[in-house]
């Protein structure tokens, strides 16, 4: 339904970037990242996050007209994140985890939000691989930037 929606308003030839940038920003990304903070991303997600938002920016933008060989061709990721100039959609997702985190700390002990961040679960685990955990990402990401966790 999303990708539908997108696809009408972007390749509406009245629609010019600037504005086609603008409703992306404001209706697709807050639709497409909401709750975010909470979310525990694999490597694999955030490939398609990735590649959804590349397919949005390359419908912003068209096609770009090769100097060299003079023909038309789809834009690079490079060149297309060049052209956006913001952090891509899973840097924003990260970002906005490690703030959410920052605010559960400060809650008091009483709060739940609290108990489940610091707390720990009791009884059995089931049989096999460990589920990816939202902490470890965390783990992960506080490692990637060197901050103490």
């Amino acid at each position: 339904m999303l990708a539908i929606f997108w696809c009408r308003i972007f390749c509406h030839p009245v629609c010019y970037p600037k504005i086609n940038i603008q409703i992306h920003r404001t209706i697709i990304l807050p639709v497409v990242v909401y709750k975010c903070e909470t979310w525990s991303l694999t490597l694999r997600e955030e490939y398609r996050l990735r590649v959804f938002e590349n397919k949005v920016l390359r419908r912003i933008f068209g096609l770009k007209e090769d100097k060299v060989t003079v023909a038309w061709r789809k834009l690079h990721n490079v060149g297309l994140n060049d052209l956006y100039c913001s952090p891509n959609l899973v840097q924003a997702i990260k970002s906005s985890r490690i703030r959410w985190v920052r605010h559960a700390a400060n809650m008091r002990e009483r709060r739940s939000v609290y108990r489940v961040l610091v707390g720990k679960p009791e009884g059995m685990r089931p049989l096999g691989r460990p589920r990816c955990r939202w902490e470890d990402i965390l783990r992960c990401i506080f490692r990637k930037w060197d901050v103490g966790a």
